[in-house]
């Protein structure tokens, strides 16, 4: 069906209407489907759950409440309205005695008061709230068509339509329902071969050979792993103001590898809330745990870490119980549950599992935040033992050497050493980005150009090795574009020789804003003790150590730090004449580069009171951190001749190391010098690898239990009575004796006795194929929830979900096998007024796709679908500056090349600017979990359509591919790019508009070829070779209008 003729049907049904009508009685009265809603909604707020707001004391969520009794008056007598006080209050003419009160803004229509009288009369049955009795397998209903059903879900949504007065639709036309499946369970569309196969298979079988071959694609995966990202809040950033990036695209392919080999969904779920609580838990079950970490994380300065850790919690439980539960647990952070029989006290028990993590509430800004671990891809797990196994080797092979070097070592020191030159030395230069040796010069020995310049006074002084530079009375070396620019995740090493004067205050050596407390890294002393900071901001946002006991002045020390790139205090080594010294940390959170464009300053940085005074001696700045040893040989300031005179029983551990090292690389055989580089070399390959693993953040429980309170008005500094990990009464207890800790809840949400978790499950894959849950409001199973089409079908579905251990894809054969799946979606008038929302399933489910499958179907029909599986997000095109406009984060970095056109799944998540073409067609901006997607139908969709590079290219490699891939007839052509955007050939009528269309754009790129040309090279995929920019251009508007069509973009 055309655009235009979809909007005319579209106007027509929307400019119908509806014929008026009251509301029919049902014969009989059920109180969970007509009397509860009535008083969740009207009466619960002051005769609910909620002891603090409930009125008269009076309560009707419970079946004492209802039929309490009150001095000579009964709420609810059986059978009897005129004597039930509720039936008179609901009725009365008197306004001071009416319920629900005037000023509540509440009242009940006419037939809400006859429901209630009419369930009186019939005896007033009391149910417990449908979804809180654990799911009984029904029978089989009797159905007016035996021969229609194919499995039981048709038996009872048969039964429901015979009750109402309706029959199924007819079947679906072949292509139709092929689309339909493909779609469904893979996001894609059929290829016009995979349709010409199947509609050549005419043996019985052929549908549900073709449901085999979808559920054991991995598209399945990515398909589902899409609605499941959502729920999970999964995001590639952090959320709040900042919005930084973090990496948690391991987790998402520990979900897609799930979903593909079909892991059942009781362990999909313990792995997901516990995985690190299981024994010996494996890499992937750790990885699983990263479910409950995509929360939002606010790394916004000045924030109170202790507010925003209870609110990472608070989502922990919310997200867990809407997701499992389908229960609005949140409500009750604050105060009881207004509609629900959750305690605040019971919220907080929740809470109290979840509460345990060693977690800062201060996020990281840039990355992930601990608890995190290295998570290596299959494929780098293999590379990783393959790179251990070679260092193993490589160690082997030098420890066997060794005994042959030191041998070798002493030969020359006996025969050869003697006829070294005077002052021959070595010393590290592997990392050396800046060395000033201070002999009678300031230039860099790394590079000659580069020099630095006093500040008075300042001169030349005796050095430890020759010359030094003589700081004193506020004088220092400034040294301009060094690259020593260093920043938080950068590996560097300072070293020097000092002789302070004093070590009550003065810098040794910076890169910093020149004030106290400045931002950059700087070591100085301070009160005797060494200090190293880096620092963004001093109060909150650096990383300051020190020194743990004072040194003294007037005597030379030689001084290394080092610091590792992690971020954290314990990355920084401080030494002392070649030894590590124990350090204290002073501050320890950064969350910003402390990188500073001032320049190098020796001796200076920190105000006019943080000058140096003393001598200076053999600065020498790394691009890396050196190892204690490399450390040990810099602190050695003997030349290799002296080292040799030392007889070898009063060398020190330095001297060993520095006599060794310039042995090895100067006069040792090519044997054991390729043994000992070869082993460094491949040390410092294991390490940079390791460094360069991805991480993903996880659960982890503290060594000691965090105590849990109930927070008064949910607020974090108003702790009240001290809780313990526990379940609501309202659900099934938890087994005797167990745990109290994150595994046993998971274990008890996937327990079969559990009356939820089941039945929420299989109602989301409900919704997933069908486009809304047999429980519409998903995301709620309580009283304020919407109740079942079919209580007793989505009951055989938890019961058969349970029956299958938890099998998914089970789950999905049976819903996509039935005949009320595999029905027309057409909509008949008499469908229309008697079922409106298709809410009986008369005929299947016509909706917009999501837009990940907007987008992916389109790329996918072009032939542009790269169909890589998992690894890092990834950034296609955006509108340039939208960044700039709203984030905090401003650059994106487009992707190029293959990455451009990988499935939506893999799109970067930015949650405070969804990418707009997703956002466009509703998609989720992950800030919070989401487990109902939104439909919604607006122009700007296609006009995203129609002018977004992504679609516009879309439609000019469609139109290349058409012109290339079919034969030269237009009717042909036409007809190969219906199968592969709607899966049908064009109607007559419509072929004969789109020829006539094409005929006349072509006549208009004619007459303006540069048009044509620009329209042509739109987007950044290769052209195909040998085609005309006009016919291309002419294709293209052909192929926009397809993929613009309400057809293309709906699934019917």
């Amino acid at each position: 069906m055309l655009l235009a003729q979809s909007s005319v049907l579209f106007l027509a049904v929307l400019t119908t209407p509806l014929p008026a009508a009251d509301p029919v009685l049902p014969e009989t009265v059920d109180f969970n489907r007509d009397i509860r809603p009535i008083l969740s909604n009207l009466c619960y707020h002051c005769h609910g759950p909620d002891k603090t707001k409930r009125q008269a004391d009076l309560r009707f969520d419970t079946r004492e409440g209802v039929f309490a009794k009150r001095d000579d008056l009964t709420v609810t007598v059986p059978g009897k309205p005129a004597q039930s006080e509720i039936y008179r209050r609901i009725t009365t003419k008197d306004a001071a005695e009416r319920m629900p009160p005037d000023d509540s803004g509440l009242s009940l229509t006419p037939h809400q008061a006859q429901l209630i009288q009419r369930w009186i009369l019939q005896g007033a049955s009391w149910q417990a709230h449908w979804s809180f009795s654990p799911p009984v397998r029904p029978s089989l209903p009797d159905v007016s068509q035996p021969d229609w059903p194919t499995n039981a879900i048709d038996h009872f949504i048969l039964a429901r339509l015979d009750k109402a007065g309706l029959s199924p639709s007819p079947p679906a036309n072949p292509t139709t329902l092929l689309r339909r499946l493909h779609l469904d369970l893979t996001g894609l569309p059929p290829t016009p071969a995979q349709i010409s196969r199947y509609l050549a298979d005419d043996t019985p079988a052929a549908y549900e050979r073709e449901v085999e071959r979808l559920l054991n694609s991995p598209r399945l995966g990515e398909h589902l792993a899409a609605r499941w990202l959502d729920a999970a809040r999964y995001a590639d950033t952090s959320g709040y103001q900042n919005d930084g990036p973090r990496d948690m695209w391991r987790w998402r392919d520990w979900v897609l590898d799930s979903l593909n080999t079909n892991m059942p969904f009781d362990r999909f779920t313990i792995e997901q809330l516990a995985g690190d609580l299981l024994p010996n838990a494996t890499l992937e079950q750790r990885i699983a745990t990263g479910f409950n970490r995509n929360h939002r994380g606010n790394s916004e300065g000045g924030v109170i870490p202790e507010e925003f850790q209870v609110e990472y919690v608070v989502d922990r439980v919310d997200t867990t119980a809407t997701v499992w539960l389908g229960l609005t647990l949140n409500c009750a952070r604050c105060h009881e549950h207004k509609y629900d029989p959750f305690s605040q006290k019971e919220f907080y028990r929740l809470f109290a599992y979840f509460n345990n993590l060693p977690e800062n509430g201060r996020a990281i800004k840039e990355g992930n935040s601990p608890p995190l671990i290295k998570a290596p891809t299959p494929a780098q797990q293999v590379q990783q033992l393959s790179l251990a196994k070679a260092v193993t080797d490589a160690r082997r092979t030098a420890l066997k050497l060794r005994p042959l070097l030191a041998m070798s070592q002493r030969k020359w020191e006996a025969a050869d050493a003697s006829k070294l030159p005077e002052g021959t030395d070595w010393s590290v230069t592997s990392g050396l980005v800046a060395h000033f040796a201070f002999d009678q010069t300031l230039s860099d020995a790394t590079d000659a150009k580069r020099t630095g310049k006093f500040s008075d006074p300042a001169a030349y002084g005796p050095g430890r090795l020759r010359h030094a530079a003589k700081l004193s009375g506020g004088g220092f070396v400034e040294v301009d574009e060094t690259p020593t620019g260093f920043g938080y995740r950068d590996h560097f090493t300072l070293s020097a020789w000092i002789r302070p004067d004093r070590v009550d205050r003065g810098t040794v050596l910076s890169r910093m804003t020149d004030v106290v407390e400045g931002k950059g890294y700087y070591v100085d002393f301070e009160k005797g003790h060494i200090r190293v900071n880096l620092i963004t901001r001093w109060l909150d946002d650096s990383i300051r150590v020190q020194s743990a006991r004072p040194i003294t002045a007037g005597s030379w020390r030689h001084l290394a730090v080092t610091y590792d790139g992690t971020r954290l205090a314990k990355g920084i080594h401080l030494f002392l004449d070649g030894r590590p010294v124990p350090l204290t940390v002073n501050y320890d959170f950064i969350n910003q580069s402390f990188e500073s464009n001032e320049p190098l300053r020796l001796g200076g940085g920190g105000g006019a009171e943080g000058r140096f005074e003393g001598l200076l001696d053999e600065v020498r700045i790394y691009d890396r951190d050196l190892s204690a040893a490399e450390v040990s040989v810099l602190a050695t300031p003997q030349t290799i001749p002296e080292l040799v005179s030392i007889p070898r029983d009063r060398r020190t551990p330095g001297q060993v190391a520095k006599l060794r090292d310039y042995f090895t690389a100067k006069h040792a055989t090519p044997l054991h010098r390729h043994a000992v580089t070869s082993l460094r070399g491949l040390l410092q390959q294991q390490r940079t690898f390791l460094e360069e693993l991805p991480t993903v953040m996880v659960m982890q429980e503290l060594p000691k239990p965090r105590p849990t309170f109930i927070l008064q008005r949910g607020e974090y500094d108003r702790p009240g009575q001290r809780v313990t990990p526990g379940t609501p009464p309202a659900l099934p207890p938890l087994p005797a004796n167990a745990a109290p800790n994150r595994l046993t809840l998971a274990r008890w949400l996937v327990n079969k006795k559990n009356p939820l978790t089941a039945r929420v499950i299989c109602n989301r894959f409900w919704q997933g194929i069908y486009g809304s849950g047999l429980v519409r409001t998903t995301e709620d199973f309580g009283s304020q929830g919407e109740q079942p089409s079919h209580p007793q079908l989505l009951d055989w579905l938890a019961t058969e979900f349970h029956d299958s251990d938890w099998n998914v894809k089970s789950l999905l054969r049976t819903l996509v096998t039935s005949a009320t799946y595999r029905q027309s979606s057409r909509l008949t008038k008499t469908l229309l007024e008697t079922d409106p929302l298709n809410r009986l399933l008369a005929r299947a489910p016509r909706y917009r796709l999501s837009a990940e499958v907007v987008r992916d179907q389109a790329l996918f029909t072009a032939g542009l679908l790269n169909e890589r599986i998992g690894g890092p997000s990834v950034r296609p095109y955006q509108p340039k500056g939208l960044w700039k406009e709203i984030a905090s984060t401003t650059d994106y970095n487009q992707s190029h090349g293959g990455d451009l056109y990988r499935r939506s799944l893999y799109t970067y998540w930015k949650r405070t600017v969804t990418h707009p073409t997703m956002l466009a067609f509703d998609a989720s901006t992950r800030e919070a979990c989401t487990v109902r997607p939104a439909r919604t139908n607006t122009p700007l969709q296609a006009l995203t359509l129609m002018n977004d590079i992504t679609f516009a290219e879309a439609a000019r490699t469609l139109a290349e591919r058409i012109l290339s891939e079919s034969a030269p007839a237009n009717a042909t052509r036409l007809r190969q790019a219906f199968l592969l955007t709607v899966a049908r050939p064009p109607r007559p009528e419509e072929q004969t508009i789109l020829l006539e269309s094409l005929t006349r754009q072509r006549a208009a790129f004619a007459a303006n070829p540069e048009a044509a040309s620009q329209l042509a090279a739109t987007g950044e995929s290769p052209r195909r070779k040998g085609l005309n920019d006009i016919d291309v251009a002419a294709w293209t508007t052909l192929a926009s209008l397809l993929l613009n069509l309400d057809e293309t973009i709906s699934r019917e």
